[in-house]
C-alpha cells in the first residue's frame, strides 16, 4: 500500500505521508496531516517552555507539546486507527509503540492528546521524524508544526545535523526549509552499516527496491539542520 503521511504530518505511522506506522509515512491534510498553512496556523507561537512542555498560543487556540509517557501511548493508538480504517497506514502494535515511546513528542489541549510525532535515530548525525499525526478537528491549527519544531529541537539536542522525512505533503515540509533528496547521500561505509540495521524506515531512506512499492507517490526529503 502506497504511504499516506500524517493525519496532519508526516513520517513512520503518520497519517500524514511522512511518518511510518500504518505504512504510510507523512500524510495528507484531510488524513489529518499538517498540510496547507492557515491564518490560524500561522499565527500559532511558542510562548513558553518549561520541564521539556513548550506551550503554543495564537488564534483561537491554545496547546501544549511534550516528551510522551507511557500512559500516552494507547492515545497514540487511537490517533493511528482511524488512519489504519481507511487504509491510509499500516497498523501498530501497542508493544511496538510502547517501545518506541521514548522517541515521540505529544500535542495535548485541555487535557486531551491531539497529535504526536517521532525522531528516530538513524545515524551519528542522522534523524528521520516518524508517525506525525494530528487529530482530524485539530487540523490547520499549527499542531503539525509545532510538532516538527519539537522534535527538531531535540533531534540538536540529540548532536543530530539532518532530519529525513518520507512524505506526501512535499510543500508542508518544504515551507520548513526540507529538500527532495537523490538516492544515495550517504557514503558507503555508512550505507553498508545501515544495511544491518533491519529497520523498515531505514530501508525507506536508504531506497532499497523491496521497499519501493510502500513508498510509492511519496517523496524522500532531508532538512539540514
Amino acid at each position: 500500500m502506497p504511504r499516506h503521511p500524517l493525519s496532519a504530518y508526516a513520517g513512520r505511522g503518520m497519517p500524514c505521508p511522512g511518518v511510518r506506522g500504518a505504512k504510510t509515512r507523512m500524510g495528507a491534510p484531510h488524513a489529518g496531516v499538517p498540510g496547507a498553512d492557515t491564518p490560524a496556523a500561522r499565527t500559532m507561537v511558542r510562548v513558553s517552555s518549561r520541564w521539556g512542555i513548550a506551550a503554543y498560543a495564537g488564534g483561537v487556540s491554545e496547546f501544549n507539546v511534550r516528551p510522551a509517557r507511557s500512559a500516552d501511548i494507547p492515545g497514540i493508538h487511537r490517533l493511528l486507527e482511524p488512519l489504519v480504517d481507511r487504509r491510509i497506514l499500516l497498523g501498530k502494535d501497542l508493544a511496538v509503540l510502547y517501545g518506541a515511546v521514548q522517541e515521540f513528542v505529544v500535542a495535548e489541549a485541555s487535557g486531551e492528546l491531539i497529535g504526536c510525532g517521532a525522531l528516530h535515530v538513524m545515524w551519528e548525525d542522522l534523524g528521520e521524524i516518524r508517525t506525525l499525526l494530528v487529530r482530524e478537528d485539530w487540523l490547520h491549527h499549527g499542531i503539525g508544526r509545532a510538532i516538527v519544531e519539537e522534535l527538531e529541537e531535540k533531534a540538536r539536542r540529540l548532536g543530530l545535523s539532518r532530519l529525513f522525512c518520507l512524505t506526501f505533503e512535499t510543500e508542508f515540509f518544504a515551507r520548513r526549509g526540507f529538500e527532495p533528496i537523490g538516492e544515495q547521500i550517504v557514503d558507503a561505509d555508512v550505507y553498508s552499516q545501515l544495511l544491518r540495521s533491519g529497520d523498515a524506515g531505514v530501508e525507506e531512506f536508504l531506497d532499497l527496491a523491496h521497499v519501493k512499492p510502500n513508498t510509492l507517490g511519496n517523496t524522500r526529503m532531508l532538512k539540514h539542520l
